[in-house]
Parts: structure tokens; sequence; C-alpha cells
């Protein structure tokens, strides 16, 4: 009696001591429960492994004859367990037909240890208490997990429509009282308050954009302190780039309207029925293109030569399933009219200016005279600043009071936002009698010159000829001519005369 009274001593005395060495989920005859959350959808592994004692002693591979049965027990320990999965010794393994094939064993060959079970989808229904039982020589060990589920619903389901009113809601399996929801978007509060908390556990996005896409996490804190999580990617099929996208083109020049999708409809389950393009001119729609393409998302409009007719607004609607989403994109056409049309004469002003049709408003505008060096570029800017000579003000004109040779030549209107430059259209400017090119300037001053030397030779020929003339009238006898001009006086005075006209005749 004694014997038997210490026996039982020891027993409950080392019972404490032995299971407080027992860690969940490792084979230590009986283990103590723990507890896995997963959300619905995703992937569960409720653990089970052989424990480090038993490993150190089973330095080799566990024998063949080794059977594993998982069996759950619903809600609690007192309702009536039904088998999930069974391998026998033989290695024939059977399982639930509730949860087939969604059950197996990680480590199917069972040599290492390793007796967990996997669940792939997760459903609501599948939580509960789950025991399993590993039979090996003459000893057999259990496992205890609690299966938690956490339920993410998305109104309405998924894919999630840009622009159209989501309602997501977070709730779990566990028992006790909800105290507090949260939600998280990419480890930050939710989008609306940034400190988004709840009782009601749903959270309300009435217009989803592209920048509510990505990774949320919903937190919940229950009355019995308990707090579990889930991790979700929310998928947004709507249109990339920016809500309302702007195209500026040259007139003259092609443009490409873009209209792409966020994703592949069909990764996604879903059809791409059409994609239709209208401009919504003067009121009302007019078609303009329509496309099918099951292998594509991208659906651009190509305008082969813009003109100021096509500018305006345009709208994308891609029909995928049963829903219709559109996205408007504003074509802008950039024009340059100058004052005067056609060739330009030297000295008359001329104004250049550029206008943009269907532009946001807040666009500025640059003019660039483009020579034949990069580094002789002269900028001219909207401003009141005055630069080469030529006077500009606030707004896209270019002013040239008096145009010269050196205004000739191609000048760059350039469209410029907060993003940088936009677009730009060039302008040749051409000057009616300038000359081309620096060649033909000096070929005219050499003419210049050859006349100027020959007229000048002209003139010498003119002097030496007027002194032969003279030298050859001259009279031989000079002191009869004295004799002759003392006795008939009025004879020197018609000589003189005579000598007159005839240098003028000269």
């Amino acid at each position: 009696m004694r014997l038997v009274s210490l026996l039982l001593f020891l027993i409950f005395t080392l019972l404490p001591f032995t299971a407080g060495h027992i860690l969940p989920g490792l084979l230590e005859g009986r283990s103590r429960e723990q507890k896995v959350w997963v959300r619905e959808g995703s992937s569960a592994v409720l653990p089970c492994h052989l424990g480090p004692k038993k490993t150190r002693e089973s330095s080799k591979q566990l024998p063949d004859k080794i059977s594993v049965l998982w069996k759950r027990h619903g809600g609690s320990m007192h309702q009536e367990p039904h088998v999930v999965l069974e391998v026998g010794y033989s290695g024939l393994q059977k399982t639930a037909q509730l949860m087939k094939p969604r059950v197996s064993l990680q480590d199917s060959a069972l040599r290492n240890g390793n007796f967990s079970l996997r669940i792939v989808p997760v459903r609501g229904e599948d939580a509960g208490l789950y025991e399993a039982q590993v039979k090996y020589r003459t000893e057999v060990h259990s496992c205890l997990v609690e299966l938690g589920v956490i339920t993410v619903t998305l109104s309405p389901p998924s894919p999630v429509i840009e622009s159209e009113m989501l309602s997501m809601s977070c709730n779990s399996s566990h028992r006790a009282s909800l105290v507090e929801m949260c939600w998280f978007h990419k480890e930050h509060l939710g989008p609306t308050s940034r400190t988004f908390c709840s009782l009601s556990g749903t959270l309300s996005i009435l217009h989803p954009a592209m920048s509510d896409a990505g990774s949320w996490r919903c937190q919940l804190r229950y009355s019995d302190k308990e707090i579990i999580s889930a991790t979700f990617n929310l998928q947004i099929l709507g249109f990339d780039g920016p809500s309302s996208p702007v195209v500026y083109a040259a007139a003259g020049s092609a443009a490409d309207l873009p209209c792409t999708l966020s994703y592949l409809p069909r990764a996604l389950g879903m059809r791409v029925v059409a994609a239709h393009w209208s401009h919504l001119a003067g009121g009302h729609l007019e078609e303009k293109n329509t496309s099918q393409n099951l292998s594509s998302r991208s659906f651009p409009l190509h305008v082969p030569v813009v003109g100021p007719g096509d500018a305006g607004q345009y709208r994308c609607a891609v029909s995928v399933g049963h829903r219709t989403i559109s996205r408007d994109v504003t074509l802008a056409v950039l024009t340059v009219t100058p004052s005067i049309q056609g060739p330009v004469s030297e000295g008359t002003r001329l104004l250049l200016i550029c206008s943009l049709t269907h532009g946001q408003g807040h666009e500025r505008f640059q003019w660039t005279h483009l020579d034949s060096a990069p580094t002789k570029s002269k900028l001219a800017l909207a401003t009141p600043h005055s630069l080469e000579g030529h006077s500009s003000r606030v707004g896209p004109t270019l002013e040239i009071p008096q145009v010269s040779q050196k205004d000739m030549g191609t000048w760059e209107c350039s469209v410029h936002g907060p993003e940088g430059r936009l677009g730009a259209l060039q302008y040749d400017l051409q000057i009616t009698g300038a000359q081309v090119s620096s060649a033909p300037s000096i070929f005219s001053g050499q003419i210049t010159f050859g006349l100027t030397l020959i007229l000048f030779l002209l003139l010498a020929v003119c002097v030496v000829a007027l002194a032969l003339q003279k030298r050859a009238q001259a009279p031989a006898f000079p002191a009869l001519e004295g004799m002759f001009a003392a006795s008939v006086p009025w004879k020197p005075m018609e000589e003189k005369q005579k000598g007159k006209m005839q240098q003028t005749q000269c």
C-alpha cells in the first residue's frame, strides 16, 4: 500500500513538470492545444512534429510502419470527431469526402518527423479543433491544433471595378465579442481619416481608385484580449496612368490616345467584349473606333494627322463581362498663327501667336530660334523681358518689331507644365529678298570692287585724253602769238571761248 501511494505521489509530482516542457505541436505523448489563424481562401498548415527528445532518440529515419490519423472535433471537444485524413501502416491514404482534395500531409514520406496537415484553400467551415494521432512501434502520440478562420468579404465581389462603390468587411470564427476593428493599407491606416477603426467591421470606399489597390490588413480585437489579423491583396480593374490624361500634339503630327487596363481581364477570369472610342464634339458623341482583343489590355486610338478640329475630349469604353468601364482622354492641339501669311518683307512687324486648343490652363509657352549651332540658339520667353532686340509680353505671343535677315529660319514654340516639356511646334520664317546663304554676299562684294576699279580706270583715261588734246592745240611760236594778240585784242577772247567749248565737249 505504501509502495502504491509513493508511486502515485511521484506521478502527480512529475506530471506538471513534464507537461511544462511540452511545446505546442510537438509529439511528446499528448501536446497542449495551439491556435492557428488564417484567412479564408489562403493555405493553412496545422503543425505536428516529432519533439526534440524523440528527434535525438531517432537520429536515423523513423521506421517504415507509421500511421497518422487527423480528426476534427468541430467547435469543441464535446462534438463527435470525424476523420479528416488517415494514412495507414501500408501507406494507404483515406480522406474525408468533404475535404478532398484540399488536405494533405506536408511530408508524405513520414520519415522525418513532420506530420503537419496542410489545407488549401481554407474555407470558413473548416474552423474547429483538430487532433493528430501518430502511432509507431508501440507508442501513440497526439497533437491538438485549433484552426481559426478570418473572412474578408468584398461587396461587390472581386474583381473590383474602378470608381464603383466598394464595401470591405472582416470577421472571424472567434467566439468572443468584437471590441474594435482597424484597417491598414500598405501598413498605413485606411484611406479616409488615416485612423479608421470601428465596431462594425466594415470599410466603405465610395469611389475606389487605382491608388487604393494593393496590400490591406484588417485587425480584430476581442473582449478576451485576443488580437488577430489577416492580410489580403486588393485588385482593382481600372486604367493605368493618371485619372484624366492629356495628350499634347502639334498640328500636322500624329497622336496616340492611351487606353490601357490595369490587369489583363482574362487573368481575372473575365473576357473583354470590346473597346469603343468616341469623340465628345459639339455636345454629341462621334464614333471613332471599335476594337476587340482578348489577349491584350491596351486599346489606343491612333490619329494619323492631327488638326485643330481633332482637339477635345475622347472617351474609351471597355466592356468587361457584364460591366463597362470608361476613361476620358483630352487631346490638346498646338498651333502657330502668324500675323502675316507667307514670306515677310524686311522691316515689317511680325507676330507669331502660339495657341493651345483644349489646354488645362496651367501651361506656359517658350519660343526658341533654332540656329545651325545649338550654342547660338536664342530663347524668347513669353515674359515682359526683351531679348535679341525682340520685345515680348505675357502670353504665348512672340513679337518681332522689324524683321531682319537674322530672324530668318526655324522658330519653335514649346509648351511646358509642372511635369516638364509637354510638346512643341516649329514655324519656318521666310523673308522676301533675303540672301539665302553667306556665299552670295562674298560674291556681291567682289562685283562691287570690280565696278569701282573699272570706273576709276575710265576716269583716268579721260583725264589723260584731255591733257593730250590740250597739248596738241598749243601754238608753235609763243612770241608771235603775243605780238598778234597785241594788235588784235579781241581775238584772244574768241580763242578762249573756243577753248572753253572744246573742254566742255570733252
